[in-house]
């Protein structure tokens, strides 16, 4: 009996067995993999993918996300590859279909939607019965933050991603539905570029309440705090809620979704 999935673009997906060599070139599908128990299926990973750490340590690197060397990816024989439509490229992908390899397009942009692939991945590894499982924690937690909502004002938050220009996120990203779940509102969210270039004037007209500096993609860190001190009209640096975090709460999908939405709401509420 086939395993069908729908791919990023509502395709059908199709394995006729669970996938017993894997390449991840997702970060976060990676750790995810592991997390469903299937570590030992992944026998190739980008070079940064780091979670977890021992698991990892032991498979073979494929380069990069955006540059996966495909004779490596091919000599590992692969039954599955699986592929994300904003950190690969279309190129890579239509290499590694071409050379007979089934490719796995993933592209969640929504917490929701973040748990449905690890439904996805669970089906595809025969990991059904765990995949479950931390969907259900996943959903425990989302529903316990939106309990914690009720009368509470939303957060304006500015949450960059790249600096020089500086760059943000709008409504149709998966950061952006994690502020929002977790009581945030991004105020560069109506914005018609899914990553728009704003300046700090700009920002500083919407006023956010609290600004949040990830350590990725750009890797932000207590330097890049003094760009916003003298801009001190904006209530998040009036009242210094400027916050460097961890990126991975903000845009790693995956069995990391509860534990990141409650760091995240402590954030917003701290």
């Amino acid at each position: 009996m086939s395993l069908v999935v729908q791919d990023a673009f509502g395709r059908p997906f199709e394995l006729m067995s669970p996938g017993r060599r894997i390449v991840s070139l997702v970060p976060s599908i990676t750790e995810t993999l592991f997390e469903l128990g299937a570590g030992d299926q992944v026998v190739g990973v980008t070079k940064f993918c780091t979670e977890p750490p021992d698991g990892v340590r032991t498979k073979t690197r494929v380069g990069g996300p955006k540059t996966p060397r495909h004779d490596a990816i091919r000599d590992l024989a692969p039954d599955l590859v699986i592929a994300n439509v904003e950190e690969n490229r279309r190129a890579d992908v239509e290499t590694l279909r071409a050379a007979g390899l089934p490719v796995f397009v993933t592209f969640p942009r929504s917490v929701r939607e973040g748990i449905q692939l690890i439904r996805d991945l669970g089906v595809l590894t025969d990991r059904g019965q765990r995949a479950e499982a931390l969907c259900a924690s996943c959903e425990r937690a989302v529903a316990e933050i939106a309990d914690t909502q009720d009368g509470r004002s939303r957060v304006r938050v500015f949450c960059p991603i790249w600096r020089r220009p500086y760059m943000t996120i709008n409504a149709d990203t998966y950061v952006h539905d994690v502020l929002r779940t977790c009581g945030g509102e991004n105020v560069f969210g109506d914005r018609p570029d899914r990553y728009p270039v704003v300046s700090l004037a700009e920002m500083a007209a919407m006023r956010p309440d609290m600004v949040l500096l990830p350590d990725e993609p750009f890797p932000f860190d207590q330097e890049h705090l003094e760009d916003f001190r003298d801009l001190a009209d904006v209530p998040a640096v009036s009242a210094d809620r400027l916050r460097l975090v961890d990126g991975k709460i903000l845009s790693w999908y995956g069995s990391r979704i509860p534990q990141s939405l409650r760091t995240l709401l402590d954030i917003l509420q701290g």
